[in-house]
């Protein structure tokens, strides 16, 4: 996944699987899996959300300076691409 120019870097398959299962199997009812990349660790991170509201709290990958960059949102259940 992200194997092109446009991302920092690649990112495995399994991870991706891991991520969602991960967010599905916990007691709290997450619905969305966001895909973060970290500037400082050079490394995509998992976050779980409960609200759709809640992505907008990221900034985007590409559009920002910050250290912690959003770079895509799924949801769990449908994995979906959210944005």
């Amino acid at each position: 996944m992200f194997d092109s120019p446009d991302y920092p870097q690649a990112l495995e398959e399994s991870h991706f699987e891991e991520w969602l299962e991960k967010g599905r199997s916990s007691k709290i009812p997450y619905a969305y899996l966001l895909i973060v990349w970290d500037e400082l660790e050079n490394k995509y991170l998992p976050v779980f959300t409960e609200e759709r509201k809640d992505i907008k709290q990221f900034a985007r990958y590409g559009y920002s300076p910050e250290n912690q960059l959003l770079v895509a949102a799924y949801d769990l259940y449908s994995e979906t691409r959210v944005l």
